[in-house]
């Protein structure tokens, strides 16, 4: 008698399979459970300063105390899916960082990964980057975070999951996710061209608020804030054709795109959705304003500075 059918049932199974880089809740309610899926909770917190300030705080205590999608495990930007040695904060780890970080929330090379944040999907959309920049394509953000999947009245999980503990990743990096400052400065000078898109609120792109000591943009660039790619009213990314008019002033432009913001974060959700309408030629600008707003000579438009 045969026993290849018993054989075959303990294999296991395959990963869900995605078709873009983004999932629904629907999507994410049908697959709860399947063999091979990671959910990560990427949440990163904004904490006010006495001086009206602020600074990062990890997402983990919300995490276990508010409330998370069933299975998902915290994935820290802050401290792991980062360089913690590197000069601006939420500089990208190396390849030896990042797979250490993968394997740390149960990620190996058969997985599939679903991404989500409480706020409107920008560290989300790192962590997406991440592994795309690392030559993983198997993950996708999930469309609207937990705002929307409280909404739906979805079910919550709350305290600590163990995450898989014999995973292992491989990276394969792939530079061109990311440019320098050198090369923005060689996109200022025409000697390569590119389309410089910031990320940021109008008003940090302005000049009008932010933290840094110099404020503005960098010369040249096109103001698309991640922000407002959302729906007020669901959290979810606006349909394809708004999506498409706010990059209308680029998205024909066949000349790279390269995204920036203040350190790397709301780039990625801009990125994200340049994917979503077919661009796979963009960078981002990893040190972003943190870094090109400490170089004194470093142009930037307005030349507004901070009182």
């Amino acid at each position: 008698m045969s026993n290849s059918s018993a054989t075959s049932s303990a294999l296991p199974l395959a990963a869900p399979a995605l078709v873009g880089p983004t999932v629904s809740t629907q999507w994410l309610a049908d697959h709860l459970g399947s063999d091979r899926l990671v959910i990560l909770d990427a949440t990163v917190l904004q904490a006010p300063r006495p001086d009206g300030s602020y600074s990062w705080l990890s997402g983990l205590d919300q995490h276990l105390i508010s409330g998370h999608v069933p299975g998902a495990v915290f994935a820290d930007i802050l401290e792991v899916f980062s360089d913690p040695t590197g000069p601006f904060v939420f500089t990208r780890p190396n390849a030896a960082q990042f797979e250490a970080a993968a394997a740390s929330v149960g990620v190996d090379n058969e997985t599939t990964v679903v991404v989500y944040d409480s706020s409107v999907g920008q560290w989300a959309a790192r962590i997406w980057w991440l592994f795309r920049a690392f030559g993983y394509e198997r993950v996708a953000v999930l469309d609207g975070g937990l705002a929307k999947w409280t909404a739906e009245d979805r079910p919550i999980e709350f305290g600590y999951l163990e995450p898989r503990s014999d995973a292992a990743f491989t990276a394969t990096e792939h530079t061109e996710f990311w440019v320098d400052k050198a090369d923005i400065q060689s996109m200022l000078d025409g000697t390569v061209e590119a389309t410089l898109i910031c990320a940021l609120p109008p008003k940090e792109f302005a000049g009008e608020a932010g933290q840094r000591p110099r404020l503005g943009h960098i010369p040249g660039s096109v103001n698309v804030p991640a922000s407002r790619l959302v729906s007020r009213e669901t959290n979810a990314l606006l349909p394809l054709d708004d999506l498409r008019a706010s990059f209308a002033d680029v998205i024909e432009d066949p000349s790279r795109i390269v995204t920036y913001c203040g350190g790397g974060i709301t780039a990625a959700a801009d990125a994200l959705v340049l994917a979503m309408l077919g661009r796979t030629d963009v960078a981002i600008y990893d040190g972003s304003l943190n870094e090109w707003a400490a170089d004194a000579d470093a142009p930037l438009q307005p030349a507004a500075s901070a009182a």
